[in-house]
């Protein structure tokens, strides 16, 4: 998680949503890395978890992430969630949960739905104060500044 929240802290950069991940071989390597992008690139796709998964993918050569474990610093959105069903990731570890557009818990549970071929083991919680403090930080900045409160 660690990792996760540096590549968060990454975001500040470009004024984007400071959300980082993190995706970690069956053999404990880091494989793929991400964060929000979309003030960066005008993507709305770009998000820290898709960033990961796609950069975790192309080092593999492959789309199956099968035995990966994907960190990410807040519970996941729909989009996001069900790119983590898609790809196989074996396990999602997250920290803060997303009150208004989580997607493992929160308003839907899209990773646990029996629906879908593929169910990740699911940790949450993980250095929840510090990803949240990261996040209320910086949309309170935004509103100081008079920003787009993007979200």
């Amino acid at each position: 998680m660690g990792l996760a929240l540096d590549e968060a802290r990454l975001a500040l950069a470009t004024d984007d949503v400071p959300i980082g991940a993190v995706v970690v071989s069956p053999y404990g390597e880091v494989i793929g890395r991400g964060r929000n992008i979309r003030e960066a690139t005008g993507d709305p796709t770009g998000h820290a978890e898709v960033v990961a998964i796609r950069e975790a993918a192309a080092t593999l050569g492959e789309w199956r992430l099968a035995g990966c474990t994907l960190v990410v610093t807040l519970e996941p959105c729909t989009m996001c969630a069900g790119a983590i069903v898609l790809s196989r990731v074996q396990r999602l570890v997250f920290g803060a949960y997303d009150d208004k557009a989580g997607a493992v818990g929160s308003l839907w549970d899209v990773v646990r739905d029996r629906r879908l071929n593929h169910r990740p083991e699911v940790h949450s919680g993980v250095r929840a104060d510090e990803a949240t403090g990261l996040l209320t930080d910086f949309f309170t900045a935004q509103r100081a500044a008079g920003g787009s409160g993007q979200g």
